[in-house]
């Protein structure tokens, strides 16, 4: 296995099964608007390297495992970190801008920078298939894309579950930025794609900026 893929996820281990099994140090690094406002910003980043429970933290690394090669592969080591990293920052940054007057807002979890290395996945590798369970045959990977930033604008939207759907979308929009400052030549070669996974982000600021979130 990559080295820094095994080394993020034996971090996401070890910090989540502490978690688990001690409450104050799951307290003192979750993602808390009031705390991070009061100058704690580390949660900002500690925050998504705790999980739930055990079915929270399986699927994320299971998601990481199947897409990271994607990425540090066309990359490399080192600017795979850059886009984990910056996704989870991402991810985090959106959740705090849209949530900023609710002191009492909390989440944890890797799910924004591995929507960001999905993203990035889908980016280097629009026609791959993507399998769901409920879907018999697999998709490609960028009407996937398409169809998850709306679904995740929906959740934002309705507020009717508990999925940190906002730091999902940061962190897609930090896979989405990162990869094309890498690989720039996207922009020409691959421009119906990157348009097209653009149209969800644009929306979600269009409504953020007319009221309708």
């Amino acid at each position: 296995m990559n080295i820094p893929l095994l080394a993020i996820i034996l971090i996401n281990l070890l910090f989540s099964f502490k978690g688990f099994n001690d409450i104050s140090f799951f307290r003192k690094y979750e993602f808390h608007i009031g705390s991070i406002c009061s100058g704690e910003q580390i949660r900002i980043l500690s925050s998504g390297f705790l999980h739930a429970d055990i079915m929270h933290l399986a699927f994320n690394m299971y998601t990481l495992y199947m897409f990271a090669p994607v990425v540090y592969e066309s990359f490399s080591d080192f600017y795979f970190l850059i886009i984990y990293l910056g996704s989870l920052i991402f991810g985090s940054l959106l959740t705090l801008l849209f949530h900023k007057d609710d002191y009492n807002y909390r989440a944890i979890g890797a799910s924004g920078a591995v929507t960001g290395i999905l993203y990035s996945a889908i980016l280097l590798e629009p026609n791959m298939g993507i399998g769901l369970f409920f879907i018999p045959i697999p998709i490609p990977a960028f009407i996937f894309g398409l169809l998850y930033l709306l679904y995740s604008i929906y959740g934002m939207n309705a507020k009717n579950d508990n999925i940190g759907h906002t730091a999902h979308f940061g962190g897609a929009i930090g896979g989405f930025v990162l990869t094309i400052l890498r690989e720039p030549s996207m922009l020409t070669e691959n421009t119906n794609i990157v348009v097209l996974l653009l149209i969800p982000i644009v929306i979600l600021f269009v409504m953020a900026k007319t009221g309708k979130l």
